[in-house]
């Protein structure tokens, strides 16, 4: 019988290695997978490279993951914001590794890894630092530059249901860069909010098909304050 409920999320998580590319959903606060990088850092992995929109938001989420020294690179669009300080110290201090990607580019490349396509041309960056050490090329009369896909050893994403079976649906802007990451890892761990009984999502509503998903966590909802944190106790 497929069952790809986990117990907790330590369980989920307990085969991520040293070394490994992790993809984390979420744009800015929407979709953070939160419990699960919490519970990343709990279990330890460390030399990471992640993958995400931005490098973090204060001390929480993936900012408390870099805080925790476990990452070596990360690979996003948006590294800097107002509250990203833990991001530009270990930056600043060469304790960081940063691969800057358009946004566009970014969930390009996921899609990519998920669709088997080897590489593709893109129009965005040329003439740019970012395009600097890459191939580029003309085509009709428009210029390109070759762009490769990034797979992830992990993907870890937010949802908002889920079945045994590990089909998934997303509440909104949350759903964000969780499908392609999905399809772009090798293993895949949801958090759902609500589990529900085979046969109970409409086919037609399943974002994410059960074939991309390795394990699924029941969390509980969690108030959030401004900016998308959850409110202190």
């Amino acid at each position: 019988m497929i069952n790809k409920l986990a117990e907790s999320v330590a369980q989920a998580l307990q085969g991520v290695k040293d070394g490994a590319t992790v993809l984390i959903g979420g744009f800015g606060t929407a979709g953070i997978p939160g419990e699960l990088i919490d519970g990343l850092i709990a279990q330890g992995a460390r030399d990471l490279t992640v993958v995400n929109n931005n490098a973090g938001n204060a001390d929480q989420g993936l900012a408390a993951l870099l805080k925790a020294g476990q990452v070596r690179k990360i690979i996003c669009s948006f590294p800097r914001q107002v509250d990203s300080y833990v991001f530009d110290d270990l930056y600043r201090s060469g304790k960081l590794e940063l691969e800057l990607v358009p946004q566009g580019n970014l969930a390009e490349r996921l899609r990519a890894a998920g669709a088997g396509i080897g590489a593709f041309f893109c129009p965005t960056a040329y003439g740019t630092e970012l395009a600097a050490s890459k191939e580029t090329r003309e085509i009709n009369g428009k210029h390109y530059v070759l762009e490769f896909p990034i797979h992830g050893d992990v993907a870890l994403i937010k949802a908002e249901q889920g079945d045994r079976w590990g089909n998934l649906t997303y509440r909104m802007s949350a759903r964000n860069f969780g499908p392609v990451m999905a399809t772009a890892a090798k293993t895949t761990i949801a958090t759902v909010h609500e589990v529900v009984e085979l046969g109970a999502l409409d086919p037609e509503a399943v974002v994410t098909p059960g074939i991309y998903v390795t394990h699924v966590v029941k969390i509980e909802r969690t108030a959030t304050q401004a900016g998308g944190f959850k409110k202190s106790a």
